[in-house]
């Protein structure tokens, strides 16, 4: 087994069931992957990322499923209203109250880690919060369920404490 399907199964468990990452001795679940379908989802969760980089909301809009269920990270400042259902939620939610609160926001994915019908992004989120002028320089986990070339599910693993502390006046 490699260290990549430890990775995978442990980071797909834990976005399953919506619980904390805990040391156990059960075997992990068996994730079904095959190269196409890896690939394949692994094209849907880029173009994600490509127009989130392009500001394209109707692409971003048609990639997300009707019954998509977005979550974020705990202690996060937008985890106020998970879980968010539907594309409008996370629109008004997440994207609209991000790009009013920072300058120069991005995210950028650095791996993709496909398996199955999850997909896991490594990346950093950078940008300016415009209320503080501090910068935010964090990591994220992505993990995305896609389904019939939609994103059905989206849970954010992230260095919330920076969010926090780069969004409050000193």
């Amino acid at each position: 087994m490699t260290l990549r399907t430890v990775l995978m199964a442990a980071l797909i468990a834990a976005s399953a069931v919506g619980a904390p990452m805990a040391a156990s001795a059960a075997t992990p679940p068996t994730v079904r992957s095959d190269a196409a379908s890896d690939a394949a989802n692994q094209a849907v969760v880029e173009s994600l990322y490509r127009a989130f980089a392009a500001g394209d909301g109707a692409t971003i809009g048609g990639l997300l499923a009707t019954d998509l269920v977005w979550i974020e990270a705990e202690s996060g400042p937008y985890a106020d209203r998970n879980p968010y259902n539907g594309p409008a939620a996370v629109f008004e939610g997440i994207f609209g109250r991000v790009g009013a609160e920072f300058q120069g926001f991005a995210a950028t994915p650095q791996t993709f880690l496909p398996s199955g019908d999850r997909v896991a992004v490594l990346g950093r989120y950078t940008g300016t919060n415009r209320a503080t002028g501090e910068a935010l320089d964090a990591q994220f986990v992505h993990v995305f369920t896609v389904t019939g070339g939609k994103i059905t599910h989206f849970q954010q693993y992230t260095d919330t404490a920076q969010w926090v502390d780069v969004m409050t006046p000193d």
